[in-house]
C-alpha cells in the first residue's frame, strides 16, 4: 500500500497546538512508511477563512520541521488542495449522487425544520427521523422548483445499515443504522458541508490514512457513506485522545497558550515542541523522554497511541525545552538569547564574545531564552538584592575588611571588565594577608563584588559585569 496521509487545517485563526500535534503524527507516519504527506486546507467557511490564517499555518508547520509533499503552495498532482477551489467537483459529485438516487433536493424552509424537530422532541425520537419528507420525491419535479428559484438543499440518502471499521487505535468500531438519518451534504447557499467535501477530497486525493483527534470519531460514519457511495475503498482510520489541561477539560485559551505563534514567540525552540508534542499520546518504544523526533525512522509506531487523554503540562514542556536548549553549542544559545531580549536588553549592547561567554555560564541556569532576563541585574544593576543572606554575610566585621581591600584594588583599574584571574590573586591575598578563609573569605568577596549572596560561578560574573558596575558595588 502507497501511505498518502493529510493535514487538513480551516484558515479561521492559528494553528492550535492540538492540530499541530495532529499534523505531527500524520507526518511522522508517512516518514516512517515512505508515504506522503499532504496539506489540504478547509476553507468553505468563507466569511472566516483568511489567506494570512492559511500563510501563518504553513509557516508554523514549516517551524516545527513539518514540511508537506503536496499542497496548496507546491501543488501536486491531486490539487488544487484548497477546499474553496473544488467546488465545481463536489457540486458535480452531489448532482451525480441524485441522478443515482444516493441524494435528493430537499426543500424543507426552515420554519417546517424548526417545527419538525419539536414534533420529535416531543415524541422523544430523532429529529432525522421527520427529516426524509423529499426522500422520493420526483426528480423531474424537483428540477423544475429548482429552475423556478427554489431554495433547497442536497441531502443524501442514509442506506439504512450499520456501518463498521477497524480503529488502528481503538480496534472495532460499530455505529448503528439509525445514528444519522439523510445528512446535508450541500447547503442552500451551494457551500458543501465539511463531511462531505472531506470523504470526497480524501477518496480523490487517495489518502490512504486518517490520523485525528477523537472528537472527529462520529464523522467517521457519514464519511463511510460517502465512500460508499463513491465505490471507494475508505480510508484506515485512527482517532488519537484529546489533549487535556490539568482540570482534565479540553485544552482551550483559559489553560494559557494554545497556538504555536504564541510559543514561537515565547522563544521555545521547535525541536523541543515536536518532543513534547510527540509525547502527548504516544510512547517511545525505549521510553526515553527527550529525542528527536527525525530520527525515529520506523519507531513510530501506530499502535504506541495511549488510550486516555493526554494532559498538556507546561512545566514538562519547559523541561524538554530546557534539555534541548542545554545541548546547543553556546554560540547559538547567545544567538537565541540576543533575539528573545530585544535591542534594548543591557545583553545585547554587550560584544559577540560576551555573549558567548555569558550563555556558557548561564545556560544551566534557564529553561527559556527569555529566563535570562531575570538573571542579568546580577551583572548591570549596581544595587544590591538584599535578602536574609545577603545582610547576615554583608555584616561581618571579615566583609567590611574585604570590601576595603577589594575597594583600593578595584579602584586601581581601567577597561571596560575585570580580567576573571585577579579574583584568585585577590583571594588569595585575603587568605594569606588577611587571614580570611573560609565561609567568611568566599562569600564575603561573593556580596562586595556582585551584591548578592549566591550566583554562577564568580570568576565567571566579575569578568561579565562592567567595571564601573564592580566600582559602584564596593564604593
Amino acid at each position: 500500500m502507497t501511505v498518502r496521509v493529510r493535514f487538513a487545517p480551516s484558515p479561521t485563526g492559528y494553528l492550535h497546538i492540538g492540530g499541530a500535534r495532529t499534523a505531527l503524527y500524520q507526518y511522522l507516519f508517512a516518514k516512517a512508511m515512505g508515504g506522503t504527506y499532504v496539506l489540504r486546507i478547509e476553507d468553505t467557511d468563507l466569511e472566516r477563512s483568511k489567506r494570512e490564517y492559511e500563510e501563518s499555518q504553513i509557516g508554523d508547520l514549516k517551524w516545527l520541521g513539518i514540511e508537506h509533499g503536496e499542497g496548496p503552495d507546491i501543488g501536486g498532482e491531486y490539487g488544487p488542495y484548497r477546499q474553496s477551489e473544488r467546488m465545481q467537483i463536489y457540486g458535480d459529485i452531489a448532482w451525480k449522487f441524485i441522478e443515482e438516487g444516493k441524494a435528493y433536493p430537499c426543500f424543507l424552509t426552515s420554519e417546517e425544520l424548526e417545527e419538525l424537530t419539536e414534533k420529535a422532541n416531543a415524541e422523544k425520537i430523532a429529529p432525522h427521523a421527520y427529516h426524509g419528507k423529499y426522500r422520493d420525491y420526483d426528480l423531474a419535479e424537483a428540477k423544475k422548483r429548482i429552475e423556478a428559484g427554489e431554495e433547497y438543499v442536497i441531502r443524501f440518502k442514509n442506506p439504512g445499515k450499520k456501518w463498521t471499521f477497524t480503529d488502528l487505535s481503538r480496534g472495532e468500531v460499530t455505529f448503528p443504522e439509525d445514528m444519522v438519518g439523510d445528512f446535508v451534504i450541500i447547503r442552500s447557499n451551494k457551500m458543501p458541508v465539511y463531511n462531505f467535501c472531506c470523504a470526497v477530497d480524501d477518496c480523490l486525493m487517495k489518502i490512504s490514512h486518517v490520523i485525528r483527534a477523537e472528537e472527529h470519531l462520529n464523522n467517521t460514519v457519514r464519511q463511510l457513506m460517502i465512500y460508499d457511495a463513491m465505490g471507494a475503498e475508505p480510508p484506515q482510520f485512527c482517532h488519537v485522545t484529546l489533549l487535556v489541561g490539568e482540570d482534565r477539560q479540553k485544552l482551550s485559551k483559559r489553560h494559557g497558550a494554545t497556538s504555536v505563534t504564541q510559543y514561537k514567540e515565547l522563544h521555545y525552540l521547535p525541536q523541543a515542541m515536536t518532543n513534547y508534542l510527540c509525547l502527548l499520546g504516544w510512547s517511545h518504544p525505549e521510553e526515553k523522554d527527550i529525542f528527536d523526533v527525525n530520527e525515529l525512522g520506523e519507531k513510530f509506531d501506530l499502535s504506541r497511541f495511549s488510550k486516555t487523554s493526554a494532559m498538556y503540562d507546561i512545566k514538562k514542556l519547559n523541561f524538554v525545552n530546557e534539555q534541548w536548549l542545554r545541548a546547543l553549542p553556546d554560540a547559538d544559545i547567545a544567538k537565541g538569547m540576543t533575539i528573545a531580549l530585544g535591542t534594548d536588553s543591557e545583553f545585547n549592547k554587550q560584544s559577540d564574545e560576551w555573549k558567548v561567554k555569558f550563555a556558557s555560564i548561564m545556560k544551566e541556569k534557564i529553561q527559556l531564552f527569555s529566563d535570562v532576563e531575570s538573571h542579568l541585574p546580577i551583572f548591570f544593576d549596581p544595587a544590591a538584592e538584599e535578602d536574609d543572606q545577603y545582610k547576615e554575610a554583608i555584616a561581618w566585621e571579615t566583609t567590611a575588611q574585604i570590601k576595603t581591600y577589594l575597594n583600593e584594588e578595584v579602584s586601581k583599574l581601567s577597561g571596560d571588565f575585570i580580567d576573571e584571574s585577579l579574583v584568585d590573586t585577590w583571594m588569595n591575598h585575603l587568605k594569606s594577608e588577611l587571614k580570611i578563609k573560609g565561609k567568611p573569605l568566599f562569600m564575603g568577596t561573593r556580596v562586595c563584588l556582585t551584591g548578592r549572596a549566591h550566583g554562577p560561578d564568580l570568576k565567571s560574573v566579575v569578568s561579565l559585569t562592567p567595571l564601573e558596575i564592580v566600582k559602584k558595588r564596593l564604593s
